[in-house]
């Protein structure tokens, strides 16, 4: 079977095309089988092209995840570091809280047990004594219970700060202006004025100083013995155990310290501190404010410096340590609070640092601080006669044993003044 395609008649009656059907089904197959190739590579082609964009894509969100967890743990980092400085500085103030609270516990408590004495002694008629650890004494020493609660009433103790090596400063101050011998229990007795050199014992206690101390009090009678070791360096604690020695002895309205080096007129000193008796709390003296001294090796270094400042700093407003004079009530907060105060190097900025946060008077009396002659010698002769004289140069008279008794001479208020002096 053939089939005709086209044909065209005309008058010629042209040629025509016969196709046979093998041969179409042959094109068929060829284009189905081209159809086929062609289909395979266009897959092909495609799934490479998704390939490489899925590649591309990975690829580049590798490195953006990484970043991602980077900054992720640095962010972590910095919160956990933040939050430990957050703990740490709260438990610091934890800390310091419970500090506080201790130390006015503490105080409460000491305050609490010298009134529950006082109470407990008033119901019973006596005068309680507080002395180290709130103990009831009234000897000398402590310790020694003769004498138990009983004081003896006066105006004014002035302890002599004095040590083992200078028994001729002290041999100078008896033969100038501290009465001796019967005049001096006379002096206690009328005038309730007391003055004793004080002193502790040596490291050996018992020993040949100690012993050299005992004779001369047994000649003299004129001292004040402490349970403490002599040393340049512990004269803060000196100074606290001799206000606690004082007023478990003597019921005073003042308490002074002198050096041994330091001339003193006993009448202008008495006739001063009672225009100011009427004072609940005073503490009275030439108020100096020295520069704290922070370099290693020179006199006075402050080895706390850094608690005052900067370099060029200077210390708060003090006595010097000369001659100083307080009331009884800022004395007996010394002895019930001893253990509790802070001794510096210097013992006048330690006395001024235990009274500073205080409700005291502060009296910045310039008579406390003449000059040697000519300085004092002037000043008597206008009237104005001085409470204490010394070298500032020296820290006290320069060459006292030669020089102290031309001092007297030449400054001294008279024999009769401390006799005379209006002290109540």
């Amino acid at each position: 079977m053939r089939l005709r395609l086209g044909g065209g008649g005309g008058a010629r009656g042209g040629g025509a095309n016969v196709v046979s059907w093998k041969g179409i089904l042959v094109l068929c197959l060829a284009s189905f089988g081209l159809g086929l190739v062609f289909t395979n590579r266009m897959w092909r082609i495609l799934e490479e092209e998704n390939k490489n964009d899925v590649g591309g894509q990975d690829c580049s969100q590798k490195p953006s995840m990484s970043n991602n967890n980077r900054d992720l743990a640095t962010t972590t980092r910095k919160i956990s570091q933040q939050e430990i400085l957050e703990q740490v500085s709260k438990t610091h103030q934890v800390i310091q809280t419970l500090d506080m609270t201790i130390s006015s516990l503490e105080m409460e408590l000491a305050t609490s047990r010298a009134q529950q004495q006082q109470n407990s002694m008033d119901m019973m008629g006596m005068t309680p004594v507080l002395g180290e650890e709130n103990a009831v004494v009234g000897s000398e020493l402590p310790g020694n219970t003769e004498g138990l609660l009983q004081r003896d009433k006066v105006f004014m103790v002035v302890g002599i700060n004095t040590a083992f090596s200078s028994r001729k400063r002290r041999d100078s101050v008896r033969e100038s202006w501290m009465p001796q011998g019967e005049k001096l229990k006379q002096l206690e007795q009328e005038k309730g004025i007391v003055v004793r050199f004080v002193i502790g014992h040596s490291a050996t206690e018992g020993g040949i100083l100690d012993r050299a101390i005992e004779a001369e009090n047994a000649q003299h009678s004129d001292f004040l013995r402490l349970d403490h070791v002599e040393g340049y360096l512990e004269l803060s604690t000196k100074t606290k155990i001799f206000f606690t020695t004082a007023i478990n002895k003597w019921d005073a309205d003042f308490y002074v310290k002198v050096d041994d080096d330091v001339h003193v007129n006993l009448g202008m000193l008495g006739t001063t501190l009672a225009k100011h008796s009427s004072k609940p709390r005073v503490y009275i003296g030439c108020m100096k404010s020295g520069p704290v001294l922070a370099q290693k090796g020179v006199k006075y270094h402050e080895p706390e410096h850094w608690k005052f400042g900067g370099e060029g700093n200077k210390y708060f407003r003090h006595a010097t340590g000369q001659i100083y004079a307080i009331s009884k009530d800022v004395a007996r907060y010394i002895a019930l609070n001893q253990a509790l105060l802070h001794s510096y190097a210097n013992e006048d900025v330690s006395l001024g640092s235990w009274i500073l946060g205080l409700d005291v008077d502060h009296i910045d009396d310039r008579r406390m601080c003449c000059g040697t002659p000519p300085d004092c010698e002037w000043k008597a002769q206008a009237g104005n006669v001085c409470i204490a004289s010394f070298d500032w140069t020296c820290s006290g008279i320069c060459k006292t044993v030669e020089r102290i008794k031309e001092v007297h001479q030449k400054c001294g208020e008279g024999d009769a003044a401390v006799w005379n002096a209006l002290l109540q």
